[in-house]
């Protein structure tokens, strides 16, 4: 008979994981770090469990917000007044802060998901991100190939994605068809991390179709997901490979041209003001 599952306690250990990140947090993750602590089993029914409870704690103001990245309000920024669109434009403004970089730097990652927290970590750096979701369309290649031939410099893909048969091979085909990097680094997960980080293996899926070639490479057939690792983990792993790429001197060379051209616009509103 199986044992039923105690929810209050888990949902309050599930708000202390969302908390603890400085992002925000989609249910995957969320459900995909509990599954890895051993508090729910890796089954689609205490996944939908698991959303029911913190819909039903989030309705009673117990439960942080997570992040929905699929759905949201689109609506065109307007502004009350010329000065107050001046205002916005000074403050948002930004230089290409690559600029002087030696390499054309891009993060990736398999999970679209998982974008906010790249986004949070490195965003001031200005780098562009990558969210392959599973096997990328040929429009999204030619997309990203584009992109990196409009640069001169070299480019340069780290990427992470999950530890199984088809998350090794998603990146490895966006790569190959897009044909446009000088190098790839595979930040995670490897097989070593996942013994590293102690993250559980669950049962890998035998009709995949690279599971045999998988199997050929690790001795055996798993899968890990890459929301099972500690967020300040994969943080500190992104950075580690950014550190070999990276110029804090050029970073630093362009925040201050930067800044310069942020006076320019606010004397120019101040002067526009001062007319009005």
């Amino acid at each position: 008979m199986k044992s039923r599952i105690d929810w209050p306690p888990i949902v309050q250990h599930a708000a202390e994981i969302v908390r603890s990140y400085s992002t925000s947090v989609t249910l995957r993750q969320l459900f995909y770090r509990l599954v890895s602590d051993g508090t729910l089993p890796n089954t689609g029914a205490a996944y939908k469990s698991l959303s029911k409870h913190t819909a039903e704690a989030r309705r009673q103001g117990t439960f942080p917000d997570l992040l929905d990245r699929g759905r949201s309000i689109h609506r065109y920024r307007t502004f009350e007044n010329p000065q107050e669109a001046g205002r916005y434009v000074a403050r948002i403004y930004r230089r290409d802060r690559t600029e002087g970089q030696e390499f054309n730097i891009y993060l990736g990652v398999e999970k679209n998901g998982m974008v906010e927290q790249l986004e949070g970590w490195f965003g001031d750096l200005g780098l562009p991100i990558l969210a392959l979701s599973g096997y990328s369309s040929q429009t999204y290649v030619d997309e990203v190939a584009d992109d990196a031939a409009s640069d001169q410099r070299g480019a340069v893909l780290l990427y992470a994605g999950d530890f199984d048969p088809s998350g090794e091979d998603i990146d490895r085909d966006f790569v190959s068809r897009s044909d446009c990097f000088e190098e790839v680094i595979r930040v995670a997960l490897t097989q070593q991390q996942v013994i590293d980080f102690d993250l559980p293996p669950q049962l890998g899926k035998a009709k995949d179709s690279r599971a045999s070639s998988f199997i050929a490479r690790h001795g055996e057939l798993v899968q890990v997901e890459l929301d099972a690792l500690d967020p300040d983990d994969l943080q500190e792993l992104y950075q580690e490979a950014l550190d070999e790429f990276w110029d804090p001197s050029a970073y630093e060379v362009a925040l201050e041209r930067e800044e310069r051209d942020r006076e320019v616009l606010r004397s120019i509103r101040m002067a526009e003001e001062g007319v009005e």
